[in-house]
């Protein structure tokens, strides 16, 4: 049995043997150590990976033993095996091992058909730490690249679908609902209606306050709200109905980015019945 098990870890792979209950014992013996029976003599390769079930950290290796750096013997349960194999595990820091981990073979360059063809395990690599950056620029094309150079102007670009008559905004080339092409664009104004919002309680850099509200905002003229924050209003004035105006950054700030308009303003206008 044991010949067995060291000439295939001279081929560089681990074996157990079957018993007659269906275990499969890793070091491989001649008998059950459970029930005492002969082992059926099926052999059945495990591995390489496994679980440590227990260890014992070594901080200082002396002369026979089989790293010349801080270890830990550990009981080791492979993958397909039913008993633990004791082995020794490079784990640099005693506070990276624990019962469960995940832990791989290192082969010896010169397999000899002995317990020391396996260097030892060491810890599965579940992550990669790399210093590098990636840096992205995005760059709007299409409909939206159309939009927002109309916000830099300080203009709410919308399309009306020659079919179904609809307005939507940003403006987009396709209409969602019918599918035919929107060929030319409409200017719309920077006023609206608050169609629903929220109260938000958490910090945003773009909020002129805390607590604040986002709303979708129903600009005069489209079909389809867009979504906005609301300033220049206590919180728990905002309502439903109410008439809000963009607010927008000093022309010379501008660029082509929603962050053109700062918020939306109420209008003092009187609030519009919601349906």
């Amino acid at each position: 049995m044991i010949g067995r098990f060291l000439s295939e870890l001279r081929g560089r792979r681990i074996v157990g043997v079957r018993t007659k209950e269906g275990k499969v014992l890793v070091p491989p013996l001649e008998y059950d150590p459970a029930t005492g029976e002969p082992v059926t003599g099926e052999f059945v390769e495990v591995g390489p990976a496994g679980t440590v079930t227990t260890w014992a950290f070594v901080p200082e290796p002396g002369a026979g033993h089989p790293l010349d750096r801080p270890f830990a013997w550990a009981l080791i349960k492979l993958d397909g095996a039913d008993t633990a194999l004791v082995h020794a595990v490079d784990a640099g820091d005693p506070k990276r091992l624990r019962a469960g981990m995940r832990v791989w073979p290192v082969w010896n360059d010169h397999p000899t058909g002995q317990i020391t063809d396996i260097s030892c395990f060491v810890p599965e690599v579940t992550d990669i730490v790399a210093n590098v950056r990636t840096e992205y620029r995005l760059q709007a094309g299409g409909a939206l690249r159309v939009f927002l150079e109309g916000i830099e102007r300080g203009v709410f670009l919308g399309g009306r679908c020659d079919t179904c008559a609809k307005v939507y905004v940003p403006y987009r080339l396709t209409c969602p609902e019918c599918g035919n092409a929107i060929p030319e664009t409409l200017e719309l104004p920077d006023t609206g209606t608050i169609t629903t919002f929220a109260i938000n309680n958490l910090p945003d850099p773009r909020a002129p306050e805390v607590p604040f509200v986002s709303a979708y905002i129903l600009l005069d003229g489209s079909d389809i709200p867009v979504i906005a924050l609301i300033g220049d209003v206590p919180a728990h004035e905002v309502r439903q109905g109410m008439r809000v105006r963009a607010v927008w950054v000093p022309e010379p700030e501008r660029t082509a980015s929603m962050a053109n308009i700062r918020w939306f303003a109420p209008t003092g206008e009187p609030d519009v019945e919601q349906p």
